[in-house]
C-alpha cells in the first residue's frame, strides 16, 4: 500500500498470506539458529542507522516531533534493546538445568521454545519503539507480522518500506492495516498478539481469547506523581514538566497528576511555570522542540477535558489549526475522571504522605507511580504501600527505557516485555525431564501390587526438604 491508502479492505486477506508464508518458514526451522536470530538483530540496528533522517522526518510529519526527541526515545531504545539481546541471546537459549530428587537421578530441565508467528500491533504514541522493541523480543525466538498504527501514517509507512531490505522477507512483515478488521484478524489463530492501545486492548482481547490465542497487553493508565516537602523542587520541577510535556504529553508513561505536599503547591507551581518557559519559549508554537498532538480527534478530547476542568494555571493555549495545546491546570475536576493523552498536567494538593497513598490506592492500578522526594522513608512507604506496573523515585519515565526492568502493568494489561523478558514472553518455558532405562530396581518401587513398605520408601524419596525446595518432583 502506498501512504494514505492502507489495505482496509484486503487487510485480514493480506495477513492470512503472510501468516501462511511465515508458518511455513518456522515450520522449517528458518528462525531457530543463534546466528539466524543474531543476524536479523544486527540488521534491525542497521536499519535505524542507515535510515535515521527517514524516521525523523516521518515522525516530524506525524507528530512535529523534535529530531532530538525522536533519535533518544523512538532510535535509542530500540538499538539498545536490540544490542543488548544480541549479547545475551546464546545465554537466553541455553536449557537451564534445575535440581532433582531421590526418585530420579537424569535431568530436568527447562528449554525455551519459540511460540511460531508472532502478530504485534504498535501504538501511535511512540510508533517506532512501540513497534520494534517487541519485535526485538520476537526475533529472538519467532517469526513476526507487524502493525504499525495508521494514526502516525507517515511512520508505518516507512517501517513498511525499509523492512524488506534488512529483515528476512519469508519471517518477518510489516502490514498497513485497517483498525477496523483487528477483530477478524484475531481469528487467524496466531501463536501470540501484542498490542499496547487501549482503545482497541478490549475488543482484540476478546478476539483472542475466542481463539485461545495467547497475548500480552501494556495499557496505559493515570500515573500519579507524588512531590513532598522535602524534595528539592526546581529539579522535580524540570523532570515532571520533561516527562510530561514531551512528544506534547502523548506518552503512556507521563505521569497523569501531580499530588503535592500543600505547603510547596505554590513554589512547585511557579516553578513548572518557568521550566515550560524556559523549554518552549514564550510562543511555544515557534518552538522547535515542542511537538503537536497526533489528530483531531485526540486533539478535540483533550481541549475539551481542559475546558471543562478548572482553572489554568499556566498555558491554556489552543490552536487548533496546529493541533496545538500547553496548559498546566491547578483544579481536578472533569480531567481526573479520564485518562489524558496530552500536554495537560493537573495538580491536586494533600496534607501528608498517608494522604497520597490513600488517594493513589483508590484509583485503578496505574502503570506507573512516580514520587520527588529526599526522604527515603518516603520512597520505601509509597514502593510497599501502592500497586503499580512500575515505580521511579525523583524522576520519570526512564524506568521504562531500562532493559534489564520488565515494564507492563498490574490492572492495566497482562504480561511484561523489555530484555530478556521480551525474549520469555514470546517463547515457551518447555519443562524436560531427560531420563535412562536403569536404575529399575529403584523404579520398581512405583508399580503394582502397592506394598506400605514401597510407599515408605517412595514418600521419603520424593518429599521435599528445606534445603532443597527447588528439585523436581517425579512420582
Amino acid at each position: 500500500s502506498r501512504l494514505g491508502e492502507p489495505c482496509f479492505k484486503t487487510y485480514p486477506l493480506v495477513c492470512v498470506d503472510l501468516l501462511k508464508r511465515s508458518r511455513v518458514a518456522f515450520q522449517a526451522g528458518r528462525t531457530l539458529k543463534e546466528s539466524f536470530r543474531v543476524a536479523q538483530l544486527e540488521a534491525l540496528v542497521r536499519m535505524l542507522q542507515d535510515n535515521e533522517g527517514d524516521f525523523v522526518d516521518a515522525l516530524g510529519k506525524d507528530l512535529h516531533k523534535p529530531r532530538f526527541e525522536t533519535i533518544l526515545s523512538e532510535l535509542i531504545p530500540v538499538k539498545n534493546e536490540a544490542l543488548h539481546a544480541i549479547n545475551n541471546l546464546k545465554k537466553w537459549m541455553q536449557p537451564q538445568h534445575v535440581e532433582r530428587n531421590l526418585t530420579t537421578l537424569d535431568e530436568c530441565l527447562v528449554v525455551s521454545e519459540p511460540l511460531g508467528v508472532v502478530f504485534i500491533k504498535g501504538a501511535w504514541c511512540n510508533p517506532v519503539q512501540m513497534c520494534l522493541v517487541p519485535l526485538v523480543g520476537a526475533i529472538a525466538a519467532n517469526c513476526a507480522i507487524i502493525s504499525p498504527s495508521m494514526c502516525t501514517a507517515h511512520t508505518a509507512e516507512c517501517l513498511h518500506r525499509l523492512a524488506p531490505f534488512y529483515l528476512d522477507n519469508e519471517c518477518f512483515h510489516v502490514i498497513l492495516e485497517g483498525t477496523n478488521d483487528l477483530p477478524e484478524v484475531m481469528e487467524l489463530k496466531f501463536d501470540h498478539v501484542f498490542f499496547t492501545n487501549r482503545a482497541e486492548g478490549t475488543k482484540i482481547a476478546q478476539a483472542a481469547a475466542r481463539s485461545l490465542t495467547p497475548f500480552t497487553l501494556v495499557l496505559s493508565g493515570k500515573n500519579p506523581c507524588y512531590v513532598d516537602q522535602h524534595c528539592e523542587i526546581k529539579t522535580a520541577a524540570q523532570r515532571i514538566a520533561w516527562a510530561r510535556f514531551h512528544n506534547a504529553g502523548q506518552s503512556m508513561v507521563a505521569p497523569d497528576y501531580i499530588l503535592c505536599h500543600k505547603v510547596v503547591k505554590a513554589q512547585l507551581v511557579q516553578a513548572l511555570k518557568g521550566c515550560l518557559l524556559h523549554f518552549y519559549g514564550s510562543d511555544p508554537r515557534e518552538s522547535r522542540s515542542y511537538g503537536r498532538m497526533v489528530s483531531s480527534e485526540v486533539f478535540n478530547r483533550t481541549r475539551d477535558l481542559m475546558w471543562r476542568s478548572g482553572k489554568v494555571a499556566v498555558g491554556g493555549q489552543v490552536f487548533e489549526a496546529e493541533r496545538y495545546i500547553l496548559t498546566e491546570e491547578e483544579d481536578n475536576n472533569p480531567i481526573m475522571q479520564h485518562e489524558v493523552f496530552g500536554p495537560v498536567l493537573p495538580v491536586l494538593t494533600v496534607n501528608n504522605i498517608d494522604e497520597a497513598i490513600t488517594f493513589i490506592n483508590k484509583q485503578e492500578k496505574p502503570l506507573c507511580v512516580y514520587a520527588y522526594s529526599n526522604n527515603h522513608k518516603v520512597i520505601s512507604r509509597l514502593i510497599s504501600e501502592t500497586s503499580s506496573g512500575s515505580f521511579c523515585s525523583n524522576d520519570s519515565v526512564l524506568q521504562s527505557l531500562m532493559v534489564a526492568l520488565p515494564f507492563g502493568g498490574v490492572a492495566s494489561g497482562t504480561g511484561a516485555y523489555h530484555g530478556r523478558h521480551s525474549f520469555e514472553t514470546f517463547s515457551h518455558r518447555k519443562s524436560c525431564l531427560l531420563r535412562g532405562t536403569g536404575f529399575e530396581c529403584v523404579t520398581n518401587l512405583r508399580y503394582p501390587p502397592y506394598e506400605d513398605r514401597n510407599l515408605s520408601l517412595m514418600t521419603w524419596a520424593s518429599t521435599l526438604s528445606q534445603k532443597s525446595q527447588g528439585w523436581c518432583q517425579i512420582l
